[in-house]
């Protein structure tokens, strides 16, 4: 209902009051009063009402002015300042039905004339409250290192906490920049709301003036706020009350976040905001928490990077340095007209082709975000390709090649190249590992029936390693082999393996040999993982 104000006579409000009679139980006999002041301005004071008086969610304890769009609540009745109506008074009230409005119990006085509801929560409750929610969000801070997960389940607290119809958060680079919508919640689904395109409605008056100014900001009447701009989200969705914050970690504005509500929703209060505006600062720890994170691991990758060139180009140079040695060689033949000097320098042409043949595959599969294409494939013709590749390296070299493969062997969902390049990578290292005329490497393969998987085995009686060694063992550019290895071989060798949902294990003593066990599954039911570089 609306009731017209007088311009000169005081207006009391209460249940006994014959200006503005209240029927609501929750309000005394004589609650409030209206003063004019003659110039169309009028106060309200509160006359020591059990339940108190409330403007725009803040406490009345002395006389205050009121202005338009101000709401007074008193017990359960919501009353609005200055709405205009056709009719002689310029200044009005208008008393929302209880229907409009959501009074939950969270205070009980003593049972008498005067009981009523509480408007607001003890201060120990309050503290408690605002406790609980600083606990969760610290407890956040520290688990979450992911910028957009760690936003939404900030928003996931906010909603817990405050009755809001909707809230959003807004990120960007500087203040200078438009703000992206990093995350968007409604209490009711987007499709259940009558205009979907609301969804995307956002107040950049006021995002603009809370980024510039760094400032929170709290709206009981966001529609009649000059601070937002006429026709924008907040009369569109026909916002009452509203609160802004900044995510602010010192001088840095990351964005903001912003929660609001219809009028027959809620109504915040300055103590919410003075919460939220906390929320806003811990976000703010969190992006610069993130940032600093995202800068280290950047740094981080550039030294890994530094470290592979420099790793890399020693190993390219001396690979070279084979090449131009063994071209020297086979210039000289060809001054001699030497057939038996050409042989041997194009044979030392042709290891270093090999070897950065091999380097090239491996930083090739090293560097790769892939995900391999499995198919059912049978393990005997790969073993019988890789030991007629590689039986030329052993004959040189006087090192036995044993292959072990058990007949009947179930196929295996694997990448066949893929696997012939870890197992090649496998045999070649046990070759180097072994002294010449005296080195045996054996090639096996095997079915554990327990496990449901294919197990290649490589073992050499070489010289083995330590177990400071094998810790290092799949460390990217950290080879046992000085200036003859590229530290990459068995880096892809495991990445290979993994791709393909299987396990690669060591087991080697100094002097007495390496063994080492690919498993690999024989069904689909293991994922294969995609893996991803480090730079």
């Amino acid at each position: 209902m609306r009731i017209a104000l007088p311009d000169t006579e005081p207006q009391l409000i209460g249940r006994s009051s014959e200006a503005i009679v209240l029927s609501d139980q929750t309000i005394s006999r004589r609650h409030a009063e209206l003063t004019p002041e003659g110039d169309g301005t009028w106060y309200i004071r509160d006359l020591q009402s059990s339940n108190g008086t409330f403007v725009n969610g803040v406490r009345v304890t002395e006389r205050r002015k009121l202005k338009l769009g101000d709401q007074v609540r008193t017990g359960n009745t919501l009353v609005i300042y200055g709405e205009n109506a056709p009719n002689p008074f310029a200044n009005r009230l208008r008393l929302a039905p209880s229907s409009e409005i959501d009074v939950a119990v969270e205070h009980i006085v003593d049972a008498n004339e005067e009981s009523m509801i509480m408007s607001s929560p003890e201060p120990s409750q309050a503290a408690e409250f605002q406790l609980q929610i600083i606990y969760q969000l610290v407890a956040l801070i520290g688990s979450v290192t992911d910028k957009q997960t760690m936003l939404e389940k900030m928003m996931d607290v906010v909603f817990e906490y405050f009755a809001a119809d909707r809230g959003f958060v807004l990120i960007c680079e500087s203040v200078v920049d438009d703000p992206d919508p990093a995350v968007m919640r409604f209490r009711e689904e987007p499709d259940k709301l009558p205009d979907p395109n609301r969804k995307a409605t956002i107040s950049r008056t006021i995002v603009q003036y809370v980024m510039e100014r760094g400032v929170a900001v709290l709206s009981s009447n966001a529609m009649n706020d000059t601070r937002f701009t006429s026709g924008d989200s907040i009369q569109a969705y026909g916002i009452r009350s509203a609160m802004c914050v900044p995510i602010k970690h010192k001088d840095h504005v990351y964005g903001v976040i912003q929660v609001d509500s219809q009028l027959a929703n809620y109504t915040f209060t300055e103590d919410q905001l003075s919460l939220l505006a906390a929320i806003g600062v811990q976000t703010g720890l969190a992006m610069d928490n993130a940032r600093l994170l995202e800068q280290r691991m950047q740094e981080e990758r550039l030294a890994a990077v530094g470290s592979a060139v420099a790793s890399l180009s020693h190993s390219i140079k001396n690979i070279l340095q084979g090449m131009r040695g063994g071209s020297v060689v086979v210039e000289l033949g060809l001054r001699k007209k030497s057939l038996e000097v050409m042989v041997k320098g194009w044979d030392i042409v042709r290891r270093n082709q090999e070897k950065i043949y091999q380097l090239t595959l491996n930083m090739l599969q090293f560097s790769k975000q892939r995900q391999p294409e499995l198919s059912m494939e049978h393990l005997m013709p790969m073993f019988k390709d890789l030991a007629g590749l590689v039986q030329s390296q052993f004959d040189a070299k006087g090192v036995a090649l044993i292959t072990d493969v058990e007949p009947d062997l179930p196929p295996v969902p694997i990448e066949l190249s893929g696997i012939h390049q870890a197992v090649l990578n496998l045999v070649q290292n046990a070759l180097d590992a072994c002294e010449p005329d005296t080195g045996v490497v054996t090639l096996a393969c095997r079915f554990d029936e327990l496990d449901q998987s294919v197990q290649i085995i490589v073992t050499d009686n070489g010289i083995g390693m330590n177990r400071a060694t094998q810790r290092d063992l799949f460390q990217p550019f950290r080879s046992t082999k000085g200036y003859g290895g590229t530290g990459l071989g068995l880096v892809v060798t495991r990445k290979i393996v993994q791709e393909h949902g299987g396990e690669i294990s060591v087991q080697s003593k100094p002097k007495q040999g390496t063994t080492f066990t690919i498993a690999l599954p024989t069904e689909y039911d293991r994922e294969p993982a995609a893996t991803h570089s480090p730079f």
